[in-house]
């Protein structure tokens, strides 16, 4: 799903761990919508989330999981959406520095508000 191209970009940021963790969800998640959605322009509906699920054979070892994550990339599939409106693209058009920026982002928004003096 996501190319050693992807992975490279996402860890070479100076971010934590913890977000790096966070933008590879939410990058692995990007990829599984693109590939859920054909080349369409909309994020795929819960049922074509699904259908796209039962169709990969490394899910069928364990179909139990399959609403599982058809539930968690839905959530991503919000997130996204938000990131897209910052960055004026289509969800399904975001790119891994997209996500990046946007991580970086949220990373110096965080850290210059916990390093303001408290106001009085």
């Amino acid at each position: 799903m996501l190319s050693e191209q992807d992975l490279g970009e996402l860890e070479s940021t100076l971010l934590p761990a913890l977000e790096r963790h966070h933008l590879r969800l939410l990058a692995h998640s990007l990829r599984c919508l693109q590939q859920a959605a054909e080349g369409g322009d909309s994020l795929p509906a819960q049922e074509g989330l699904l259908a796209w699920a039962h169709q990969q054979p490394n899910l069928a070892v364990d179909p139990t999981f399959i609403p599982v994550l058809v539930d968690q990339l839905a959530k991503a599939a919000v997130q996204l959406e938000a990131i897209s409106l910052k960055v004026s693209k289509p969800p399904l058009e975001l790119e891994i520095s997209d996500l990046v920026r946007w991580g970086q982002q949220q990373a110096d928004q965080r850290l210059g508000t916990e390093l303001k003096p408290p106001e009085h």
